[in-house]
């Protein structure tokens, strides 16, 4: 199956199941694809989700946004450069609790290179004021530049009408709305138990891909090889 868009897959959905829009309406179709989305993203790490984004640090300043969409924070490096260059020394920051950075840096008096951050806040949007929030102590006492490496979904049901998702796992999308399409249905239960058997099996090939072969290379890790047993002797 080649990539398909979200008017495709709402299209497959009523198609497959033999049920007209009267039933499963555009506003239960949407919900039904971002349900599915969000199962394969817990199910799977996908690279397409990580993304980075720079800025510089605020003299004095403590609280920082999190970029729009941040679901979490993978990691945040600090630079010694102070004019905003993602170029030279770096430092990775240790990632901490909040109330570990509040004991560490008592009523935001000590500043410095950080060297703590903390993530809080849930990301309740997709603006950078409603992504949740992440802290660094010490307080900054320059304007270093960071980049910060973290994860967002991307949704088919947004933009073009498109994602990674629906582009190089077209089949698994179809087969988790599926699923729950029939559970939203309740029923038949052997076709529900049909599709959710087919997604399994899905993402297994998805993972391998995804936390295979896309986090190794033949040079470093070599070949994969397949064990073949011979008969005994």
């Amino acid at each position: 199956m080649s990539g398909i868009s979200a008017t495709t897959l709402k299209t497959m959905i009523k198609n497959y199941t033999e049920v007209d829009d009267t039933v499963l309406t555009d506003d239960i179709l949407e919900n039904i694809i971002l349900n599915a989305q969000q199962r394969i993203m817990y199910d799977v790490p996908i690279d397409a989700d990580r993304k980075q984004q720079s800025a510089s640090l605020i003299v004095g300043q403590q609280t920082y946004n999190c970029p729009a969409g941040c679901l979490f924070i993978r990691g945040i490096q600090v630079y010694t450069a102070t004019d905003g260059t993602i170029t030279g020394d770096n430092t990775w920051l240790l990632k901490r609790d909040q109330t570990f950075l509040n004991e560490y840096v008592p009523a935001n008096t000590s500043t410095g290179t950080p060297k703590y951050y903390a993530q809080f806040g849930g990301a309740t949007g997709l603006s950078d004021t409603t992504s949740g929030k992440f802290m660094v102590a010490p307080t900054p006492s320059a304007t270093f530049a960071f980049q910060i490496h973290f994860n967002v979904v991307q949704s088919i049901l947004e933009g073009s009408g498109t994602n990674y998702i629906s582009l190089n796992f077209p089949q698994g999308l179809l087969y988790c709305c599926l699923a729950e399409t029939y559970g939203f249905l309740k029923g038949p239960t052997d076709m529900l138990t049909l599709y959710e058997n087919k997604y399994k099996q899905e993402i297994e090939k998805f993972a391998a891909m995804q936390i295979g072969r896309r986090r190794r290379d033949d040079y470093t890790d070599g070949t994969v090889r397949i064990p073949i047993e011979s008969p005994p002797q």
